[in-house]
């Protein structure tokens, strides 16, 4: 036997914004809302345990201390590379720069409070 990955979470500053701009890049709904101001977000009609693991907003206000050490891959479902980094950069996210060298088939970009991810280039179903 094996373990799952059940749930990710995020240290947000501002939970409620994030929730907002990762519903939007996954097609993710709110499932859960908690007393300390954390967010969980996940795929519609699917919640905790299902295929894809929802995403915890937790609220903090420690300063991130650099380059983050696990990030996350998101990849294009319904369109191409470039169709999804123009919708990517539309909801907020913005290119960063963590030393590419400029032949990646991905792209760097970090969310509205500066959390790295990448979007890779094969377009999943």
């Amino acid at each position: 036997m094996a373990c799952r990955i059940s749930e990710l979470v995020i240290d947000a500053a501002d939970p409620d914004r994030l929730a907002a701009f990762w519903s939007k890049v996954l097609g993710y709904v709110e499932l859960d809302r908690e007393d300390d101001g954390s967010i969980q977000i996940g795929p519609p009609d699917a919640g905790f345990g299902g295929p894809q693991p929802p995403l915890v907003l937790s609220p903090s206000s420690d300063p991130r201390p650099g380059k983050l050490r696990l990030h996350i891959d998101v990849n294009a479902t319904d369109r191409d590379q470039d169709a999804e980094l123009e919708r990517l950069l539309a909801l907020g996210a913005r290119p960063v720069d963590i030393g590419q060298t400029g032949t990646e088939s991905w792209h760097v970009l970090a969310d509205p409070e500066g959390n790295e991810f990448c979007l890779l280039h094969a377009r999943l179903q």
